[in-house]
């Protein structure tokens, strides 16, 4: 464990990787809005991040998108929805530049902490 793996970068760098997937899969489901059949896929947020930061983290969380249940479905079967997805999408990159800035907040403490002991 090197000096800038605290917990508390571990689990904002995580937060970070949850993140991501999660906009890739918001990305998938806005771009797949005309495919017939298509089903609105996500992740439990919350859940995933508790997960992320357990001990048995594993960076792949493909396997943990689910299909969204309770969505209207449109005569050819798909069920995104343009405004769901750009709610979750501006959502998504507000905890993301969350994160960063926390992060950074976290790097400048540690780079005082280390200047100011010379």
């Amino acid at each position: 464990m090197s000096m800038v793996d605290t917990p508390l970068t571990e689990v904002l760098a995580r937060s970070l990787d949850v993140n991501a997937f999660r906009q890739q899969l918001i990305a998938a489901n806005m771009a797949n809005i005309d495919t017939p059949g298509y089903r609105t896929r996500d992740v439990n947020f919350q859940q995933e991040l508790e997960r992320a930061s357990g001990p048995l983290f594993q960076a792949d969380f493909s396997p943990l998108a689910r299909q969204v249940q309770g969505l209207i479905e449109r005569p050819d079967g798909n069920n995104v929805n343009i405004d769901r997805e750009s709610l979750l999408l501006a959502e998504t990159q507000l905890r993301y530049s969350v994160s960063v800035e926390v992060l950074r907040s976290e790097f400048r403490r540690l780079a005082t902490a280390i200047n100011e002991g010379k």
